[in-house]
């Protein structure tokens, strides 16, 4: 069979990628309200992620400890939220045929898991003094998890208005 031919009738049953069905179940299992709670807790782990390193820009500018403090608490609950936004996410992969079918969403979801390791290393690395963490690895560890936010956060968005994944709406 070509590339351009559709599958025959049994042999949807063989490839899952070619059954319609699989790639039109994209609704989302974990909502509120039919809100997916996903969408709704990225926006956490992306603004503390982004304020840890404005924090440690203005630690490294003042010297001032308050902002190596600042830092601590912001990648602290930076990486707690995106456990939290990292599991639903996750749940959402596993669960909905429709997302699960799609190599993007893989894509996603291994950036993702890699940002959220670099998170919690980000924090570990200053739980033994949120001072001294800050210059040089604390800084560059923050500069390395904004750019995989980027690229996360662009790859999802990319799942969400390109594909419409667990927006309700019909995939493409």
């Amino acid at each position: 069979m070509s590339g351009r031919e559709k599958p025959r009738t049994g042999d949807a049953d063989l490839d899952a990628l070619h059954a319609e069905e699989v790639f039109s179940d994209t609704d989302t299992r974990i909502a509120v309200a039919g809100h997916p709670i996903h969408a709704m807790l990225v926006a956490f782990p992306i603004a503390l992620t982004v304020c840890t390193f404005g924090a440690d820009l203005f630690y490294w500018w003042t010297g001032d400890p308050f902002w190596a403090r600042v830092a601590l608490w912001a990648i602290g609950a930076g990486f707690l939220m995106g456990l939290l936004a990292g599991l639903t996410g996750t749940v959402e992969l596993l669960l909905v045929p429709g997302i699960r079918s799609r190599p993007p969403s893989w894509t996603h979801f291994v950036i993702a898991m890699s940002l959220l390791s670099m998170l919690g290393a980000n924090f570990g690395l200053r739980l033994g003094g949120y001072e001294a963490a800050v210059l040089p690895f604390g800084i560059l560890l923050s500069a390395l998890c904004v750019g995989f936010t980027g690229l996360t956060g662009w790859h999802g968005g990319k799942l969400v208005f390109d594909y419409r994944l667990g927006t309700g709406g019909t995939a493409s």
